[in-house]
């Protein structure tokens, strides 16, 4: 090969390289190149079993946050004062979802079934799944199982289980018009956050304790961690019929490791026979 032609081979490339795949510009190729990388990006892996934090309570040893004398090994400081939620009798907690009137007139009613000692409105002592966003409380553990197209939440209070769908599909007519209590969730990633959309939500569930909502009600949750193991949920329930306002909440979770990473079957298929 002649020393010209082979001047023009090298030029030719030279122009390719610097060009990028033929087709595309140059500022084209620069342009994508780390939002490309970023987008191509593996997401974290969130697959463990988990235990909620009870921070201030006493939960797992010391907080960050501890107060000096509970640091010290001290009686931990007294609790805020809030009303009590097991049957509503001293009201609603300052944090409790804001009601619009009429359902704050169905919250009465429960709260009244429940002060006479009736299970009528007690999910849980009917064996029924926590619900969404109460599921997510986790009072047991749970455990998560990722895929590429989606995750899995197994909560171990009445084995609860939700999938959120992470392959581009939506709800449809069919799944909103039968309403469960896990609801219907889809979800996709914003970098190392998890954005999650639930809908299609039973109406006899509740959004915490025994707050009643509509089937109008969406929860949207972003998820990600925030420390090594350490997993956080950041949940906003929006509903146009039974909130005055949308309703925030956070937990957090962190991955337990061997041998504490088990979940053991809650057996509750029977339930309450009888009212008391």
């Amino acid at each position: 090969m002649s020393r010209n032609k082979t001047t023009t081979i090298a030029s030719a490339l030279g122009v390719a390289i610097l060009c990028g795949p033929v087709g595309f510009p140059a500022h084209v190729v620069r342009a994508q190149g780390p939002s490309a990388s970023a987008a191509t990006a593996a997401p974290p892996d969130f697959s463990g079993v988990y235990y909620r934090e009870q921070q201030g309570r006493g939960g797992r040893g010391r907080q960050a946050g501890a107060p000096a004398a509970a640091r010290r090994g001290g009686p931990p400081p007294r609790p805020t004062q809030s009303a009590p939620v097991s049957d509503g009798s001293q009201g609603r907690s300052p944090n409790a979802p804001s009601l619009t009137p009429e359902y704050l007139a169905k919250w009465e009613t429960i709260s009244q079934s429940r002060i006479a000692g009736s299970y009528e409105f007690d999910n849980n002592a009917k064996c029924l799944p926590p619900g969404m966003p109460a599921m997510m409380g986790m009072p047991y553990g749970m455990e998560v199982m990722q895929t590429n197209d989606r995750i899995t939440f197994f909560s171990e209070l009445n084995d609860a289980l939700r999938r959120v769908y992470l392959d581009g599909r939506k709800a449809t007519a069919k799944h909103l018009d039968d309403p469960t209590y896990a609801g219907y969730s889809t979800g996709h990633w914003e970098g190392d956050t998890l954005v999650v959309e639930t809908v299609a939500l039973h109406p006899d569930s509740f959004i915490e304790g025994f707050t009643p909502h509509s089937e109008a009600m969406r929860v949207t949750e972003r998820i990600r961690f925030v420390a090594p193991d350490l997993l956080e949920d950041r949940i906003t329930v929006t509903d146009p019929e039974a909130l005055t306002r949308p309703w925030e909440t956070v937990h957090t979770y962190r991955r337990a490791k061997y041998p504490n990473d088990e979940l053991r079957e809650f057996a509750c298929a029977e339930g309450l026979s009888h009212e008391p």
